[in-house]
């Protein structure tokens, strides 16, 4: 019974936590992010405001919240094993294009776009909490295939952007701009795949190839 109590209350939290992010994002959406403040969200969001205090103290600090949910990924997603470059940008890119896929990323970035002239700490949190972490993890993986002989990369950054960019390019960007544009999983996965073709051609070792000097 004891050790039931605490798993209850941290369950009414998460509930608490995941209504007052939701309610905060169609607020920024609707009125900006200026003109929402956290006593609005709390009345949105059906919580009181001693309990969206204790969560956030600041709107920042809620708007933080946001950015890291929308870019989390499970515990189980560690990095893919070294020595198959095509089976590991390939896990890479998936969960990629799933995270772009997410409806709160659309929103993010365009609360980010629409604030950016009077706000533009919210571009640096983005880039900071949200898609800095995860480029980190690809440019890392393909550090690691470096060093282990797979491919050949002398701009590890570069390759990292270019691998991105050709799957953010045609599953997310258009969303922002295309009205009601949509892209099945079918063609997701094209994408992805044509997108790791496309690195590996670029990048894979082959026999006649120079060693690295490092």
């Amino acid at each position: 019974m004891n050790r039931a109590v605490p798993t209850y209350h941290q369950r009414i939290a998460r509930e608490k936590r995941a209504l007052i992010m939701t309610a905060a994002t169609a607020l920024f959406l609707e009125l900006g992010y200026d003109r929402t403040s956290l006593a609005r969200i709390a009345e949105r969001s059906g919580v009181s405001r001693a309990t969206l205090f204790k969560q956030f103290p600041t709107k920042a600090a809620l708007f933080d919240a946001i950015i890291a949910e929308s870019w989390s990924t499970t515990d189980t997603e560690d990095p893919p094993p070294t020595g198959n470059i095509t089976h590991g940008l390939s896990t890479l890119g998936h969960r990629y294009a799933e995270l772009l896929g997410r409806t709160r990323m659309t929103d993010l970035f365009r609360i980010v776009i629409a604030e950016l002239p009077r706000f533009p700490e919210l571009a640096h949190a983005q880039f900071a909490h949200g898609k800095m972490p995860y480029f980190e993890s690809v440019r890392s993986y393909l550090t690691a295939e470096h060093e282990a002989g797979t491919v050949r990369i002398e701009d590890v950054d570069l390759a990292a952007t270019q691998f991105l960019g050709m799957i953010s390019n045609y599953v997310f960007w258009p969303t922002l701009l295309v009205p009601n544009w949509k892209v099945s999983p079918e063609r997701t996965t094209q994408v992805v795949d044509e997108a790791v073709r496309t690195t590996t051609a670029r990048y894979t070792t082959t026999a006649t190839e120079p060693p690295t000097n490092r």
